[in-house]
This record gives structure tokens, C-alpha cells and sequence, in this order.
């Protein structure tokens, strides 16, 4: 089914940014170990996962398998479906290494844990060498796995912990920021959009996600409504003020409000209003894919992919940082770069910021902020000195 675009008057002449595809997570893994065989084995893991069944001593009946079908549904949900797809190819990955080393992943051997870890950090071969942070998720992934199968892995173990604490000594590296979309960018950027349909969404988007202080995820998982869709992450609610957008988020539900701005050129909740309008869109999710032509919307849920595309090939064809040269400026900016924009753009009281990008703390608030006044408060003056 496809949604129509009303006659606008406006110009529909195409973009240049293409639709994302429909994928799932973003999982790092060794192209060397899954090119193995051993299929039908994943597979029969992979079942094992969140498996809940009655006590031994129970007899089944047709009530009692329909609630262990809703537990195991409440089981999933227990994790992002990302996240849970990370942890499933983090188990493959384990999984295969084992056999190809001669043993198996069950029960878990902290002993070969630690070997598993020292070859992700130093792998031999064409496997490639994966980051500190790469490698404490694949154990967090890990660690989740033997959890679903009754077993506990013990991360603080001899045998894993020295051996993670070595890696770290020996490679850990300060993480790498990207670089904050200002004020002035995300103008310029907003402006290269063509107002055809593709184009009307592409600056909700980019609007939305920079004023929201929005995760890309957190974007593409809004609907019109509570509940619309299973997939959904949220929902819209727009008022004369602004808009509030209701998020499932890490940390829990929480609401954010965008309120409107002073140029409908650059005003997320007008952008929003065209969008939805035009694209026909009163049900289910809120940003979907466009036809080719950029003419009619469809009914499938944007990646969170394409956001990262859309944001990097805004920032391309307005020339941001166009004093760098191409290859620098693609890896300086992502998705990520809307949430740290609002955080080093916004001159309010540090809290508010911090309740807008839902930190727990003010210090990972000040991480996002690229250009605060780190002196502003000199305890060294303070002390009399």
C-alpha cells in the first residue's frame, strides 16, 4: 500500500540522498570465523535464547503453553531488538570459535574466555583487530547469552579480567567524538532539501533529531500514535506550542518536548506538521521510505541507517567544514552529531539539556558539549589562589 501525495504546487524534482534499506543492527564480527560451517548448530542456539518452560514435575496444557509463548514474547522484549540481534551474532561468532578450537561453548570456560579475548584483540590471520569497546560488548553479549541458558559468567574471573585489563593498558584509546552540527550547519544543511515528499521527511528529520537532541534510533521509532505498531518506540503529540514526543528510551520512558521555532524554514515541529500532511500519514510509524520519484510514501519504517547517511550527505552537499578535505569530513559527522549539536548549541541552564538528551548524570551531558567553557567555574580562584 502506498500513501499519495497531495498536489502542493511545490516542486518535486528528486534528491540525491537515497532511502536507507531496512536492516538490523550494526555487528562487528570476523569474516574468517563466519564463513565456517556450522549453520544448523547457530541455529540450534540461537532457540536456546530467553528459553522459559514449565518445572519438570508440571504437567503441559494448552493454557499453560499459550503463557509460555507470552512469557518468551516478554522475554525478547526484555532487550532492544538490536540489541538482541548484537547478542545473537555475538554468541555465532563464539560459538564457531569454539569449534574451531576443538571445544564448545557450554558450559562456559573462563579459561577459554580469556584466550577468546586475547584473539579479538590480537587476532591472527586476516580476522580483523576489533576495539576495547568492541570486545567488553561481545563479553556483555556473551555474559547475557549464558544467562538465557542457566549458566553465570563470571567477568571478574582471573583468567578474564587480567587478561581484558592487559588489552586495555596496551590498547584502549580516549573515544573518538564526532564532531557537533551548530547552529549555522544545520541551517545550511536544511536548506540544500528539495520540497518534494523525500525532501519534506529529510528535513523533519534533521530538524527534529537536532531540536529533540534525538538518538538516530529514537528517530526512526516514533509513531503518530501510542501503541500503533509493535515495533514503536514512541509516539507524537502536537500542540499550538510545540511538539511531545513520548520515548522508550535506554533509561526508560521519558518525554521530550520541542517546542516551535522562530522561521518556519528552520522550525522542527513545522517541518513535522509538512511532513505529515503531505505524506498522508494519521497511523502508524511517522518517517517511512518514499517511493524512487520522492512522490509517494510507503508504509515501511525508515533504518536508523539513514539518518547517518542523510546527515552525512547534508553535511557534503552544503559544505560544512569544507576546508578539510571529503574523506575527513564523512568521518567527522554522524547521526550521533544532531544530539552533540544541541548540547554545545543550546544557551540554557546545563540541567535542561541534560533532560533533553535523558543523561542520568551532568557528566555525560558534558561529554556531548563541544565547546563549553571548561574554566567557567576556577577552584583554583576559589581557594584564594
Amino acid at each position: 500500500m502506498e500513501r499519495s501525495l497531495k498536489n502542493s504546487g511545490r516542486p518535486t524534482n528528486s534528491t540525491k540522498i537515497e532511502d536507507s534499506d531496512a536492516s538490523g543492527a550494526e555487528i562487528s564480527s570476523s569474516a574468517s570465523y563466519d564463513s565456517l560451517n556450522g549453520d544448523e548448530h547457530d541455529k540450534r542456539t540461537s532457540r536456546d535464547r530467553a528459553s522459559i518452560a514449565l518445572p519438570a514435575n508440571v504437567a503441559g496444557s494448552g493454557a499453560l503453553d499459550r503463557l509460555i509463548d507470552t512469557a518468551r514474547g516478554y522475554a525478547e522484549a526484555s532487550t532492544a531488538g538490536n540489541t538482541n540481534k548484537a547478542y545473537a551474532a555475538d554468541w555465532k561468532h563464539f560459538s564457531r570459535w569454539c569449534r574451531l578450537k576443538g571445544t564448545e561453548p557450554l558450559p562456559p570456560a573462563p579459561e577459554m574466555i580469556g584466550l577468546y579475548v586475547a584473539d579479538l584483540a590480537a587476532p591472527t590471520g586476516k580476522a580483523p583487530t576489533l576495539s576495547v569497546s568492541t570486545i567488553e560488548r561481545r563479553l556483555s553479549g556473551l555474559a547475557w547469552n549464558y544467562r538465557q541458558r542457566g549458566f553465570t559468567l563470571d567477568r571478574k574471573n582471573r583468567h578474564i579480567a587480567t587478561v581484558l585489563a592487559g588489552i586495555k593498558r596496551k590498547h584502549a584509546r580516549p573515544p573518538v567524538q564526532k564532531e557537533a552540527i551548530l547552529p549555522e550547519d544545520i541551517q545550511a544543511m536544511v536548506a540544500t532539501l528539495p520540497y518534494d515528499l523525500r525532501g519534506l521527511r529529510d528535513r523533519a528529520i534533521l530538524l527534529l533529531g537536532y531540536t529533540g537532541g534525538l538518538r538516530r534510533s529514537e528517530v526512526v521509532c516514533l509513531d503518530v500514535h501510542k501503541d500503533d505498531t509493535p515495533d514503536s518506540g514512541g509516539w507524537i503529540e502536537v500542540f499550538d506550542g510545540g511538539a511531545l514526543l513520548t520515548l522508550n528510551a535506554k533509561t526508560g520512558w521519558r518525554e521530550v518536548e520541542v517546542g516551535r521555532g522562530s522561521s518556519d524554514q528552520t522550525c522542527p515541529v513545522r517541518a513535522l506538521e509538512q511532513w505529515l500532511h503531505f505524506a498522508k500519514i494519521d497511523f502508524g510509524p511517522v518517517f517511512v521510505r518514499t517511493s524512487r520519484d520522492g512522490k509517494r510514501a510507503l508504509e515501511a519504517r525508515l533504518s536508523d541507517k539513514h539518518v547517518a547517511r542523510l546527515v552525512k550527505a547534508a553535511v557534503m552537499k552544503s559544505n560544512v567544514r569544507s576546508d578539510l578535505p571529503e574523506a575527513k569530513r564523512l568521518a567527522m559527522f554522524s547521526g550521533h552529531s544532531l544530539r552533540a549539536g544541541l548540547a554545545s548549541s543550546a544557551e540554557v541552564d546545563e540541567r535542561y539539556i541534560q533532560k533533553q538528551l535523558g543523561h542520568a548524570s551532568a557528566e555525560m551531558t558534558r561529554r556531548y558539549q563541544r565547546r563549553r567553557d571548561r574554566f567557567r567555574v576556577n577552584l583554583t580562584k576559589a581557594a584564594g589562589l
